[in-house]
């Protein structure tokens, strides 16, 4: 089991940045396609961006295409998602998420570890 701790998130007025992180708990980053999930109040969990083993592959929801930019350092085993222009709506819990199965394996809002998630909130 790989152990995820996401970080960075905060309060933040709209149309302003944050960048967040996804750590993983052993040095196994290349082997894993990574995501980032939110999950706002009242609301089902959603997927918001994914990239594969190397980075050399990304795919966003189309609500934050643009905005959202997902990237790795491998040699840190961390993820990271820089979120930009945010907006109210995007206020949820983040959570981080690692698979097993590689990139073209299956749907890639399919996982098999999570973090805790951090706060997001992006006040209008």
């Amino acid at each position: 089991q790989v152990q995820l701790v996401e970080s960075g998130g905060g309060l933040v007025q709209a149309g302003g940045s944050l960048r967040l992180s996804c750590a993983a708990s052993r040095r196994t980053g290349s082997n894993y396609v990574m995501g980032w999930f939110r999950q706002a109040p009242g609301k089902e969990r959603e997927f918001v961006a994914a990239i594969s083993r190397t980075g050399g592959m990304t795919f966003y929801a189309d609500s934050v295409k643009g905005r959202f930019t997902i990237s790795r350092d491998n040699a840190k085993n961390t993820v990271y998602l820089q979120m930009n222009s945010l907006k109210p709506e995007d206020t949820a819990v983040y959570y981080c998420a690692a698979r097993r199965r590689s990139w073209n394996d299956g749907p890639l809002y399919d996982y098999d570890y999570w973090g805790q998630g951090t706060q997001v909130t992006v006040s209008s």
